[in-house]
């Protein structure tokens, strides 16, 4: 397995704080869609649309209104950007993949300019 440091330089499109940022998010999107599996040969696999849907709840969590900013910083401009980083993770054996799996699932799942439309502030009285 290649260290993380040496992905991020061969890719060399998107700074280490992206990749970690998918890493956390695949975690996240883990945990709200399959919840809290004991079983550990559960499948707890998700497909490439549900990742860019998660990583979209989970930036905006992190950051609200400003996620997109985030984002742009690290070069993350559409879903595609999310597919690169996790296919480079697949590559280097940080994450895995099943046989359907592919870079394509991650293209146009959503336009990064409606990335903010469903943050809500909320309000605790």
């Amino acid at each position: 397995m290649k260290a993380i440091e040496e992905v991020v330089e061969q890719i060399g499109l998107y700074p280490i704080e992206a990749y970690d940022f998918v890493q956390r998010g695949l975690q996240y999107t883990v945990q709200t869609i399959h919840g809290d599996v004991k079983d550990p040969t559960a499948n707890r696999h998700i497909n490439g649309r549900d990742l860019s849907e998660g990583l979209r709840e989970f930036a905006l969590m992190q950051w609200g209104r400003l996620a997109r900013a985030v984002l742009r910083r690290w070069n993350i401009t559409r879903t595609d950007d999310f597919g690169r980083i996790v296919f480079a993770l697949v590559e280097s054996g940080y994450m895995t993949k099943t046989e359907e799996d592919t870079s394509e699932d991650f293209r146009n799942v959503y336009d990064f300019s409606t990335l903010e439309e469903e943050y809500q502030i909320g309000w605790v009285i």
